[in-house]
């Protein structure tokens, strides 16, 4: 079974056929009776609720403590600011802290990008009208005169624009690769 949606469709599908209860249901497709009512109520699986955050009872006491270093390396130069493991290197050897360095590094990760030091990282492609274009193979199926046969397709696509072009051939060779790009252009 694919997704969740497909599940609930499945669910539904059985029961309006079959007639089958909420236990045979469950049984049949290997979830709790809980996922075969909300199958029933609604085509459409409830959202995922976000996981509640827990408090961090040991590194709680240390948070001000790191958020007072995390701002005074915004006027240091970059290489002398603290990594994430410099910060748990310090908490442990200083303050004594029984904290694992993971949850350092989460926090410190989290406090940077709420600090705006870290930003998503981007790069923008250009590309100039007809310079550019990506070309790959694939397989198919395909009915040819009553007869399943196994073609190959040939796809170009143009970076510029993003038009595509497809064609299918017996074979995958150097004079089909060639016919693809006449073909395309």
């Amino acid at each position: 079974m694919g997704s969740r949606m497909e599940l609930f469709e499945q669910i539904r599908r059985d029961h309006d056929r079959e007639g089958l209860s909420k236990r045979a249901l469950a049984a049949r497709h290997g979830v709790h009776r809980r996922a075969v009512r909300q199958a029933l109520e609604s085509p459409v699986p409830p959202t995922k609720r976000p996981p509640v955050s827990r408090p961090a009872p040991k590194l709680g006491a240390y948070r001000a403590l790191i958020d007072g270093w995390l701002e005074a390396d915004r006027d240091a130069p970059r290489k002398q600011r603290h990594t994430a493991r410099r910060v748990w290197q310090r908490l442990v050897e200083e303050h004594g802290a029984v904290v694992s360095e993971r949850q350092v590094s989460r926090y410190v990760r989290e406090r940077r990008r709420e600090l705006g030091d870290i930003g998503e990282a981007f790069v923008p492609q250009h590309h100039e009208p007809g310079v550019e274009a990506e070309v790959d193979w694939g397989e198919a199926w395909a009915v040819i005169d009553g007869e399943v046969v196994k073609v190959h397709l040939f796809q170009l696509r143009l970076c510029h624009s993003g038009a595509a072009f497809a064609a299918a051939f017996r074979s995958e060779t150097q004079q089909a690769f060639l016919e693809g790009h006449v073909e395309a252009f």
